[in-house]
């Protein structure tokens, strides 16, 4: 059992086959939990079009092309270029690409970052390097019970020189807390095929927690437990161990999941399977229960329909459930009415239900898949959760460290806007300032008991040379690598 070879990687370092320079993906990067689709023609048009403003602007300015592209000017030209390809989604202006002064004057003051969905592959997993001569495997699909279904790579990456190291703790560290905004951090881990065999087990990502506030002296991480209530007993005692001796903040839970020895998922709402877990939870005085929703995983894809949490947050007020990914099926075009598969189902049950609040709508891979690849249709996502939940039940989470760092994914949210057509067409509330402070982080804090006006201290640099990080570069100089895999 291995995880997918995760291919796309671009940068410095690389073999020049796999070699690109822009700074936010114009493809579709997969998370692991779903095959990705091919580049479509506007993607490339994008591409294309960053990489040729960079040629211009580069050699004004004394750099190379790729030089350009790791400045805020790079990151300015390519929503330029987004926003000439699909329509003016991005507040961003020209005299951005050629001036950093603009650029800082546009930002105005900087956003709390909290991210509640992070990822790293832990050093058990693949111990002998096994995956670094592969040349393609099969997608996380094999951890929940889909053996077989071999993914196709993008071929290029018979030339790619990167190791799974690429996706250790330490580098995800780097992307993360060095090379983006991000304060505090949720790591989380898909499931495996035994709770203590998931990608990262929960003793270890409550290791990597308290070392990293060790360090740093102050609260920059925190981490999941794993639930899996198919396995009853064994559950409810793996629950009290995680909870008593790792402390852990938060419940992890995949309802479509299939542990070993089992054939099919579960329900939060199933009194049976889900509620003596939930109950066991609230004796352990851990109340926040987040659950993979959407981007469908294991043999039957209902099973991450959303719609069971309606139910279970009724039952069990007390708790705050976190519909992780937000319940989106997959990445489409949305209908002529705005409709998103899934996501917009669930939107309008929990419209019926005006009393329900304690379920939260998260953004990981979702928002990093929909702005980049058809901005419409996020806009259109975004809108219809904070009709449908409010501004105050969107968390911030971006899934990386398989986009790489989280920093692209910061600035597309930080200057995307919903257009004004759609806004006076289906009502949609416009992202101001406040309600993107909210979904940054203000949100999540308020959840997570996180005082958002708390020092928190950087990582020393010293230590990330003692611990033999996977830099490319020494110091905070971002990779522009994305780790997960692309369609040939």
């Amino acid at each position: 059992m291995k995880l997918n070879r995760l291919a796309f990687k671009v940068g410095p370092g690389m073999r020049q086959g796999m070699r690109t320079e822009v700074p936010i993906p114009t493809r579709l990067v997969s998370n692991e939990e779903f095959p990705p689709m091919a580049q479509t023609p506007a993607q490339r048009e994008v591409e294309a079009r960053i990489l040729a403003a960079a040629g211009r602007l580069a050699p004004r300015l004394g750099l190379s092309r790729r030089q350009f592209l790791r400045t805020s000017g790079g990151m300015a030209v390519s929503f330029i270029a987004m926003n000439t390809v699909f329509g003016h989604f991005f507040d961003v202006s020209d005299v951005e690409a050629a001036e950093t002064a603009a650029v800082k004057e546009g930002k105005g003051a900087p956003y709390f970052i909290f991210d509640v969905q992070l990822h790293y592959v832990g050093d058990h997993y693949d111990p002998a390097n096994a995956e670094a001569a592969r040349a393609g495997a099969v997608s996380k699909g094999a951890l929940v019970g889909l053996r077989g279904r071999a993914r196709k790579f993008n071929p290029k990456l018979a030339a790619d020189s990167g190791t799974v190291a690429d996706l250790s703790w330490q580098n995800f560290l780097k992307e993360v807390f060095l090379d983006s905004e991000t304060a505090i951090g949720l790591i989380s881990t898909p499931p495996g095929p035994y709770p203590n065999e998931a990608v990262v087990p929960p003793k270890e990502m409550a290791h990597i927690r308290d070392e990293i506030n060790r360090i740093t002296q102050s609260r920059r991480m925190l981490a999941h437990g794993l639930v899996t209530p198919q396995l009853g007993r064994t559950d409810l005692d793996f629950m009290e161990m995680q909870a008593e001796t790792l402390k852990v903040d938060a419940w992890k839970a995949y309802t479509g999941a299939c542990p070993k020895g089992f054939e099919h998922g579960w329900f939060v709402d199933d009194e049976k399977i889900a509620y003596p877990m939930l109950e066991k939870a609230r004796q352990l005085g851990i109340k926040r229960f987040c659950v993979h929703k959407g981007l469908p995983l294991g043999t039957v894809a209902d099973y991450n329909h959303p719609r069971d949490l309606i139910k279970a947050a009724k039952d069990f007020p007390d708790f705050d459930f976190m519909a992780y990914h937000s319940g989106l099926l997959n990445v489409s075009a949305p209908k002529p009415n705005g409709d998103i598969p899934w996501t917009t189902e669930f939107c309008d049950m929990k419209k019926k239900e005006p009393g329900i609040d304690n379920i939260y709508m998260e953004l990981g891979s979702t928002f990093g898949q929909l702005v980049s690849t058809n901005p419409a249709a996020c806009a259109h996502l975004l809108g219809q959760l904070i009709a449908a939940f409010g501004a105050d039940h969107v968390l911030w989470g971006t899934d990386s460290i398989w986009y790489g760092t989280p920093q692209w994914q910061i600035e597309a949210l930080r200057r995307f806007q919903i257009p004004d057509e759609l806004i006076e067409k289906h009502g949609y509330a416009p992202l101001t300032r406040e309600v993107k402070e909210k979904i940054f982080g203000l949100n999540s804090a308020r959840v997570f008991g996180v005082d958002v006006n708390a020092k928190r201290n950087e990582i020393p640099t010293d230590y990330l040379s003692q611990i033999k990080m996977s830099y490319l570069d020494e110091g905070a100089d971002p990779s522009h690598r994305f780790y997960g895999w692309v369609a040939a």
